[in-house]
């Protein structure tokens, strides 16, 4: 660069001998091939072990029983309701349906529905399309409502 030229960005670059090149290791021992990261001797040098091995000592997995039983396919998962949560719902009563429990928010729309007897009710509820145990069946019953599954 000559003297009366600007210094410009792009005319910048280090010192000779500022930057000094990373050691690559693993590739020969003309480079520092060394270890490659590997430690010394021994078996996790020359192979690797498999996951879950763990030195020849009992490995957890074969140390825990194992899992029996199976997971039923079929099995029908139930959203839950009970006669308080109804009242709250629907404190005049009347025909209720699973489209109105969804409508207010009580249940999705994913799954059958139950409901449960932990409350009380003197309103009659008309239930449709739901299934109710026994104690809710009897409590709706006394107050004068019906529950029908289909």
């Amino acid at each position: 660069m000559a003297d009366n030229e600007i210094l410009q960005m792009h005319d910048l670059k280090p010192a000779p001998g500022a930057k000094k090149d990373r050691t690559r290791v693993g590739r020969g021992e003309g480079s520092k091939g060394k270890t490659a990261g590997r430690g010394a001797k021994g078996q996790t040098k020359r192979n690797h072990v498999r996951p879950g091995f763990e030195g020849g000592q009992l490995p957890l997995y074969m140390r825990l029983p194992k899992l029996r039983g199976f997971k039923n396919p079929f099995k029908v998962e139930f959203q839950v309701i009970n006669i308080a949560r109804l009242v709250e719902l629907f404190p005049e009563g009347g025909e209720v349906a699973v489209a109105d429990l969804i409508a207010k928010g009580a249940v999705r729309d994913n799954a059958p529905v139950k409901v449960l007897g932990d409350g009380e009710t003197t309103v009659a509820f008309t239930l449709k399309g739901v299934k109710a145990s026994a104690s809710a069946k009897s409590k709706i019953e006394a107050a004068g409502g019906s529950v029908s599954e289909d």
